[in-house]
């Protein structure tokens, strides 16, 4: 679906802006600020889904959509990760440790609790740690291998990665009010 909305996009700016490229010229500047903009129109789009999605679920963290999306980009992650994760580990931050802004059991063992002092911050720490530490320090190369140093619990990771199904049919179901072929 994402090649056919390029595609048409593409075919949409040569009726706009037809030139001629000649052999010595060139014209990469012109494609990579095409990609630029993509990736700026599909960031927006995901921020579109991921808050409508929290909003399904009265969540607290509705608010910061924009900031899952940012630090997914920042970090290289999907998306969906660091969102799913507090869905599953404090029902998208519904249910956390007193003043601690932590929805996703981040150091939380025992009687330890790590507190951040926003939301923001949260999802920052988690975004950074996820990539820091599990992805680059650990190797880990899905949420699978993840969920072997994040969690206790067996079948942490397919729950995770359920919730980011949910997360991807939701915005599947809800393509027409995210899909836009303006630039």
């Amino acid at each position: 679906m994402r090649r056919f909305v390029i595609i048409l996009t593409a075919l949409f700016l040569y009726q706009l802006f037809p030139y001629k490229v000649y052999a010595m010229q060139n014209a990469s500047g012109s494609s990579a600020a095409l990609t630029t903009l993509m990736q700026v129109k599909e960031e927006n789009s995901h921020i579109r889904i991921l808050k409508k999605f929290l909003e399904k679920y009265s969540s607290p963290l509705t608010p910061y959509a924009e900031s899952f999306v940012d630090n997914a980009t920042k970090y290289d992650l999907d998306w969906r990760l660091v969102a799913a994760i507090s869905g599953l580990e404090s029902t998208f931050g519904q249910q956390i440790p007193y003043n601690s802004y932590n929805g996703w059991g981040w150091g939380i063992y025992g009687d330890n609790i790590i507190r951040f002092s926003s939301w923001d911050e949260g999802i920052q720490t988690v975004s950074k740690g996820l990539r820091e530490n599990y992805i680059n320090k650990w190797k880990a190369q899905d949420v699978y291998e993840i969920g072997k140093f994040y969690a206790s619990s067996p079948t942490w990771a397919v729950r995770v990665e359920s919730i980011m199904n949910r997360i991807q049919e939701f915005e599947l179901a809800n393509a027409r009010e995210t899909l836009s072929l303006s630039l």
